[in-house]
């Protein structure tokens, strides 16, 4: 997992669009917990699958020692575009 800022667009390390939307997130913590998270929004590369997340949110949610060890896109955004098709 990278940092994200708001204003990012781009896979800072292949240059490719992120694909923003929300994830449901695993992060494992230092003394091995692990910390789930869901709707956390983020933009994933779909190149080089790399997720970013800004850090500010990080921050937030305490979760800077952490490691994100697994993320799916989140099912109310899935839900979502199934409603509206």
């Amino acid at each position: 997992m990278r940092d994200m800022t708001p204003s990012r667009e781009r896979c800072p390390a292949c240059t490719r669009r992120l694909i923003t939307t929300r994830f449901d997130t695993t992060f494992r913590m230092p003394d091995q917990s692990e910390r789930l998270c869901f709707g956390i929004p983020g933009g994933l590369c779909e190149d080089c699958h790399q997720l970013y997340i800004d850090p500010d949110l990080i921050e937030l949610l305490d979760l800077g020692s952490g490691r994100c060890t697994f993320a799916i896109e989140s099912d109310l955004v899935i839900q979502e575009q199934a409603w509206s098709a």
